[in-house]
């Protein structure tokens, strides 16, 4: 099937490693222009420069106050069109309700939801009729994922303000979607099962959850994600689309 991307343009944040770079993958292999962001200029660049022709490396921080609007003028004047937006963002660090910090807690939110809100608000500003924003949140939305207590309280705060950020731009044209994938197997991921202290077991026991027996790869969440981007999903918005092997069943 032809997800119409061809000459499509791009802003995919977090975009040199995990779930934006496999999305950033898709959509540039589909023949869309691709603006990428990480931390690093270097990381960006390099990462760019794999990706092919396509795609532009810029460095930016989500919770940097100015990041969002900065960023989408950069992709606009760049590629002289905006078709859509990923907001993807590192997730914050592990702890539980008890251990996690204030600090902790106001460098999430500034990063994982006020620095997306910022990105989706200026975005809106420049998206013509046609246009998405969409949201790498998480299978917490659903139901609470043990040990993540911070991500836990943002994600499904976000998630109700991309459902209500679809409701105003409806009737404009501009779709707002979000993906909520669970196991995945990026180094986040990996990251996490080692932290039970057996990694190996962790995965056993996760994955014998799963309906579908295995942990996704990145590959196939960037293929759904490219999917809800794509004008060939233009009637879903308001949508959270579990990438997740059957774990959830709420959506």
């Amino acid at each position: 099937m032809d997800l119409g991307l061809k000459d499509t343009a791009y802003l995919v944040t977090g975009g040199t490693r995990g779930l934006g770079f496999a999305t950033a993958e898709q959509l540039t292999a589909d023949g869309a222009r691709v603006m990428i962001t990480g931390r690093e200029q270097g990381a960006a660049e390099d990462t760019a420069r794999r990706l092919g022709p396509l795609a532009v490396g810029t460095a930016a921080d989500n919770a940097d106050p100015e990041a969002a609007e900065r960023l989408t003028e950069a992709a606009l004047t760049s590629f002289g069109r905006l078709d859509g937006v990923l907001i993807s963002v590192g997730g914050p660090p592990a702890g539980s309700a008890e251990t996690s910090s204030d600090a902790q807690w106001r460098e999430a939110f500034e990063s994982v939801f006020l620095g997306a809100v910022r990105l989706a608000r200026a975005a809106a500003a420049r998206l013509s009729e046609g246009g998405v924003i969409g949201f790498v949140l998480s299978g917490s939305v659903a139901e609470p994922i043990p040990g993540l207590t911070i991500s836990n309280g943002l994600r499904p705060g976000l998630a109700g303000f991309a459902k209500s950020l679809s409701l105003e731009l409806g009737p404009r044209g501009i779709r707002v979607v979000g993906l909520l994938p669970s196991r995945i197997d990026t180094d986040r991921l990996r990251e996490l099962d080692a932290l039970s202290g057996d990694a190996a077991a962790s995965r056993e026991r996760n994955q014998a959850m799963i309906p579908l027996g295995r942990y996704g790869t990145p590959e196939e969440f960037g293929k759904a994600a490219a999917f809800l981007l794509s004008p060939a999903a233009s009637y879903l918005t308001g949508t959270m689309l579990p990438v997740d092997g059957g774990a959830q069943h709420r959506f």
